[in-house]
């Protein structure tokens, strides 16, 4: 197998609504300084993926606007996935792993702030049983955090200290739509309160792959990909143990995550009480720095989370501030379908 490596990363400021602008002049900043960043052009890219979500845009086939930002012409290889980015950047390691290309454009984008998202997300839930109720993402979310407390995972109090400490971290990271430690506020579906819930907010981010030699070239110390995998769930969420996620922890050993302690690790974890979840799946002890960037508690621009996360922890092996990361990614309520990725540096810097 080929050596893949994310070598560059941006993303825009996260903010709470952006009518002003389009998603396509929303990207183009963003794909200008990720490319900028390695020196590459879009001819100089073999594939091109993406992700976002038709449904938070209101319209069919959304994402071929996008393609305005790349520049589809002359014709490029180019792919979509209807969910987060994280998945997209999966399809893209898998090209460059067979060969197909050796290099590969990832990104992402998620508008929230013109509609209800809460009540978007619930076309995920199934149809026959669920989706007519209209449960939403907070209320679901409510019930896991409560199976937590219930189950003596944690408390209101532990989930406080998540949030605090999430947004405290943010306080560093110019990108963050909430920056710094704030009131938990009042309860917005028991047990969870404002401060536990993330920010609706509009947002984009992108990464750059490349194999072997070619990311050599292209980054003075690469984020080698050494391990990614993604497993999902049963639909039915009267069948899951609300308190654990199975899918995280198989994804994990897939991803080889198990092999050796990792010191970073970038949680896609939405609510407060999904980091409890995470942390005991992932089996991530006190010394292991989490969120550093301050998390989706700090910026949750659906569709785009899951990839910052792992644009997250590249940017901290790109700098030196981590050798071995971990990455993960969800989608769907109640952590749902999990994706976890492994990132390395080489020893010293080129």
């Amino acid at each position: 197998m080929r050596d893949v490596a994310i070598v560059a990363f941006s993303q825009t400021d996260h903010v709470r609504g952006s009518e002003e602008i389009s998603e396509v002049e929303m990207l183009m900043p963003v794909l200008h300084d990720v490319l900028g960043r390695t020196g590459l052009r879009t001819g100089d890219i073999g594939f091109t993926c993406s992700g976002s979500s038709d449904y938070l845009a209101g319209r069919a086939f959304s994402f071929t606007m996008a393609l305005d930002g790349v520049g589809a012409w002359p014709p490029i290889a180019e792919s979509h996935v209807e969910t987060d980015g994280a998945w997209a950047l999966y399809e893209a390691w898998v090209e460059l792993l067979t060969g197909e290309a050796d290099t590969a454009l990832v990104y992402a984008w998620g508008k929230s702030s013109p509609g209800s998202v809460r009540d978007v997300l619930t076309r995920q839930l199934d149809p026959y049983y669920l989706a007519p109720l209209w449960p939403d993402s907070v209320a679901l979310a409510a019930l896991q955090a409560q199976a937590l407390v219930d189950a003596g995972e944690t408390d209101e109090p532990a989930l406080a200290a998540i949030a605090a400490r999430s947004r405290t971290d943010a306080a560093d990271n110019p990108h963050a739509q909430l920056r710094g430690a704030r009131a938990q506020g009042d309860y917005v579906v028991r047990p969870l309160r404002t401060g536990d819930c993330p920010p609706v907010g509009d947002g984009a981010a992108a990464v750059v792959l490349a194999a072997g030699d070619r990311a050599r070239e292209l980054c003075d110390r690469p984020a080698w990909i050494r391990g990614m995998d993604h497993r999902i769930e049963p639909h039915s969420l009267g069948v899951r143990d609300l308190t654990d996620s199975p899918s995280t922890r198989l994804a994990a050993e897939g991803a080889g995550a198990f092999e050796r302690p990792v010191d970073t690790a970038e949680l896609h974890a939405p609510f407060t009480s999904q980091e409890v979840v995470l942390r005991k799946a992932l089996r991530l002890g006190g010394s292991v720095r989490i969120n550093a960037s301050g998390g989706a508690l700090a910026a949750n621009p659906v569709m785009a989370a899951g990839l910052i996360r792992i644009g997250e922890a590249a940017a901290a092996v790109h700098r030196g501030a981590s050798d071995r990361a971990l990455a993960h990614a969800t989608s769907g309520p109640c952590l749902q379908q999990n994706l976890v990725a492994v990132l390395e540096g080489e020893p010293h810097a080129r």
